[in-house]
């Protein structure tokens, strides 16, 4: 079985997963590791302490005391979530983090949004290989429900991202972008 450290090395890398033995042992043991914990943290009431340290287990990280997660929570591994300070995740969101979810500080995520960071192989011979890209999450930004962030995307500071889009490219900083796939709709309206 593949070991921690090197799984990681190649979804970060962005190499395709091979879907050996060895690989498919290491992503269904992560992935029970992983659900063990947000079965703990969605199925027995906590308090945002206890949430905030359930949630450091699961992404292997110390997490800053303004951390907010409102349950239920999912995730398939768990251990390329990086979050900044004061992020704010609410009720039903699920993450697929092998490829690397980087959220910034200040981030609002609203009720079922879902973060994919995986693709499979186009060939149909290779359809099990992974192939990951990570997501990336600037500071201030705000995602609304229901919303879909797929592999590869970068989210720049203040933008938001509209209740149901589906963002498939890039978003620039202090843009609004809505719709399925989500378009550019106008910039943030700010002080400055």
């Amino acid at each position: 079985m593949l070991e921690l450290n090197e799984l990681l090395d190649i979804f970060n890398a962005g190499d395709a997963l091979v879907m050996d033995e060895e690989a498919a042992d290491a992503c269904n043991y992560y992935s029970i590791e992983a659900q063990k914990i947000t079965c703990e943290l969605n199925y027995n009431f906590h308090d945002f302490d206890e949430r905030r340290e359930l949630f450091s287990k699961l992404i292997g990280k110390e997490l800053d005391d303004e951390f907010r997660v409102f349950t239920p929570f999912f995730t398939d591994f768990g251990k390329n979530i990086h979050l900044g300070k004061n992020v704010f995740i609410n009720a039903g969101c699920k993450f697929q983090d092998q490829g690397g979810i980087y959220i910034g500080d200040d981030v609002l995520i609203g009720h079922n949004v879902v973060m994919a960071t995986l693709n499979h192989d186009e060939n149909p011979k290779n359809r099990a290989n992974l192939i990951a890209a990570p997501i990336r999450i600037g500071n201030k930004v705000w995602i609304g429900s229901n919303a879909t962030i797929l592999p590869g995307v970068t989210i720049g500071d203040g933008a938001i991202i509209a209740a149901g889009a589906v963002v498939t490219k890039d978003v620039g900083e202090y843009s609004i972008v809505a719709g399925v796939p989500a378009k550019f709709i106008r910039k943030v309206k700010t002080d400055e």
